[in-house]
């Protein structure tokens, strides 16, 4: 089950939410900062023993002083006009979350829309790749339930809602 809301990413009761994070993992502005500042100064302490994180791959933490259990950091990639692989990397930041999620045990797992802000990738074309890459995901999924989309903005939600009708050919909502 997909769903669509227009809200806090860091407020949702879910087991893992996954953070649009830079290569260091270190926090930065946007959903990287919103979550680090709430899950607390424990988040970055476990994130600085990671190493980092190659664009378009995910890792996982404790989700500390947050409601969710988990966070999964994925680094999205930044828009370069489409030709630098950009669809590939993008659809690896959702089926690598998904994986760790499935791992861990996650049944309930909170996406926001990774590189459309600061790293300008196109929000249509974002939305495509992210409910095809979980609509595929959820069809064999053993522990993951329920993916929730996040937007930060009305005008985003209403991208990802028509996207899902085109995609899954159901109301979101």
């Amino acid at each position: 089950m997909m769903e669509i809301v227009q809200g806090d990413i860091t407020k949702l009761k879910v087991d893992a939410i996954v953070n649009a994070a830079n290569n260091s993992l270190l926090g930065g502005g946007g959903v990287d900062g919103a979550i680090h500042r709430g899950a607390g100064p424990k988040l970055l302490e476990e994130c600085r023993t990671l190493g980092g994180c190659p664009t378009g791959e995910a890792r996982i933490t404790r989700g500390y002083s947050l409601p969710s259990r988990f966070v999964i950091h994925t680094v999205g990639p930044i828009w370069k006009g489409g030709g630098c692989g950009e669809d590939e990397k993008l659809a690896g930041c959702y089926r690598n979350s998904l994986k760790l999620a499935e791992e861990n045990g996650c049944r309930r797992v909170a996406f926001p829309s990774i590189s459309t802000g600061v790293y300008g990738f196109p929000i249509q074309r974002a939305s495509r790749i992210a409910i095809g890459e979980v609509k595929t995901f959820l069809e064999t999924a053993r522990s993951v339930e329920k993916v929730i989309f996040v937007c930060f903005s009305t005008q985003d939600q209403k991208v990802y809602q028509q996207t899902m009708k085109e995609l899954v050919n159901t109301s979101p909502l």
